[in-house]
């Protein structure tokens, strides 16, 4: 199989949907493994949904993942373009070539017809679908229906597939076998303005490219006898279809990027998920491997890979089971690693970022995501120190001055700067001096020179800050 070939085609409407993401892993997982190719080719042709910034958001999303593609828009290849909006002398030719051999038709009906037509059919509980008016029909014919006070006419046609009452309703699928599919309307597959649909462009680029196995989402297995046809038509090889199972919500309901921000791409990198975090994630979601891991890299699923190993039941998107997987992948790294990807994470350079640098192993057991280290980093880094409202009202009370008082006094008097003195000199002054519980003595002092009641171990902190930015600290929590 050395000729394997596999593409994603994602719109660029938007924030890339996750389904890219989920579909792009498991054909590069088969790509790989077979030695064939992974193709992106982008699908532009709905204009009115179309977003300037979406296309470059799907490059970036996708190779933050690792998910590289061999041909694409970006990186040219024997098939370009790989834009359909650039590809759109190729398709009307094939739809005229459909109408000329008698399984395609030109429809002139107007789009207030077709809701007229769709609404008497469902008042009168029929299915709906088109009604054939325009089968066999000259535009001469149509247009003189028209003006004799028929129904609607358009000047300009779409083209119809004209679907043979017996068509072929079964067909095989790598994932689930046999599967049945309703049957088909009368699609249209090139529209008024020239640009075609999604069911003629998918069927002419994927055969033009060379296409070998079409992964996609099992929304689309409604679709696959209309597609087949196209092919049969055509005189083209039909490619095998392996239809993924749909990602659901704790609900059940399909994932949408309207209902569930972690159907967007780029709100993982948002968040500071790691990339091998997440590929392990949307691995899970269809795939099992043999021995019943849950941890492995892509490398060994692609070494594993089996199409027969592919889930068709529909994955919940559990965000709990993915904070586990990136936790572990967390505390996996190295620390230096780990320490550069808070930095790029944070943005922060220089002094800041040696800050960093030394308190990432303070917080690499506490991390669930990266998104976490500028909560508990943030008194090291941020520009601008403030306490948080409700920590302030809680521990920076009248109450509290003694203790603040008594800790100033401790590490104010320190000729040592390290964590051992840092702790020495605060349990001497508050815990044997003033007699107080740990607890009630040391979180004054956590929230005065973090800001928080939540942080890094307290006097490892307050040695990263250094001798006089902890005393202006704790002057400021003196002064509320």
């Amino acid at each position: 199989m050395a000729d394997v070939r596999l593409r994603v085609a994602p719109s660029p409407t938007g924030d890339p949907h996750v389904g890219t993401a989920y579909v792009s892993l498991f054909d590069l997982a088969f790509a790989r493994q077979q030695g064939g190719d992974f193709v992106l080719r982008v699908e532009d042709t709905d204009r009115a949904r179309f977003r300037e910034d979406s296309e470059q958001q799907i490059y970036d999303t996708l190779h933050w993942l690792g998910l590289d593609w061999d041909e694409g828009p970006d990186k040219g290849g024997p098939f370009a373009p790989y834009r359909q909006s650039e590809r759109l002398d190729t398709y009307r030719p094939v739809a005229e070539k459909l109408v000329a051999d008698g399984v395609a038709y030109y429809c002139w009906c107007t789009p207030e017809r077709l809701t007229q037509m769709r609404e008497a059919q469902q008042k009168a509980k029929q299915p709906t679908g088109y009604d054939r008016l325009c089968v066999g029909k000259s535009r001469e014919e149509r247009e003189a229906l028209a003006a004799d006070g028929g129904p609607g006419f358009s000047p300009t046609p779409v083209v119809r597939m004209l679907i043979p009452e017996d068509v072929p309703l079964a067909f095989d699928d790598l994932i689930r076998g046999e599967v049945h599919a309703p049957r088909p309307d009368d699609q249209v597959i090139l529209k008024a303005d020239g640009f075609p649909t999604y069911h003629l462009a998918v069927v002419v680029d994927d055969h033009l490219m060379g296409i070998t196995h079409v992964v996609r989402g099992e929304e689309w297995i409604s679709s696959t006898p209309k597609h087949l046809l196209l092919y049969d038509w055509l005189g083209w090889d039909r490619p095998a279809f392996a239809h993924m199972p749909l990602l659901r919500n704790v609900d059940k309901s399909k994932i949408s990027k309207r209902k569930n921000p972690a159907a967007r791409l780029t709100w993982f990198v948002e968040e500071g998920y790691l990339p091998e975090a997440l590929r392990n994630f949307l691995a899970l979601m269809g795939y099992s491997m043999p021995d019943g891991r849950e941890i492995f890299s892509f490398e060994e699923m692609v070494e594993s890979f089996d199409w027969g190993r592919v889930n068709a039941v529909g994955p919940v998107f559990d965000l709990d089971k993915l904070g586990w997987l990136n936790g572990h992948y967390i505390r996996a790294l190295p620390g230096d690693e780990l320490a550069e990807r808070i930095v790029a994470y944070l943005g922060v350079e220089g002094d800041k970022a040696d800050l960093v640098r030394e308190a990432t192993p303070l917080v690499q057991e506490r991390m669930t995501v990266l998104r976490e280290a500028r909560e508990m980093l943030g008194f090291l880094v941020d520009d601008e120190f403030a306490f948080d409202p409700a920590a302030a009202t809680k521990f920076l009370g009248v109450e509290q001055r003694p203790t603040l008082q008594a800790a100033r006094d401790a590490i104010a008097g320190l000729g040592e700067w390290s964590t051992a003195a840092i702790e020495a000199a605060l349990r001497s002054s508050l815990i044997d001096g003033l007699g107080l519980k740990p607890k009630h003595a040391f979180g004054p002092v956590r929230v005065a020179v973090t800001g928080r009641t939540v942080s890094p171990p307290l006097f490892e902190s307050i040695e990263l800050l250094g001798q006089a930015e902890a005393l202006t600290r704790l002057d400021q929590a003196l002064s509320l």
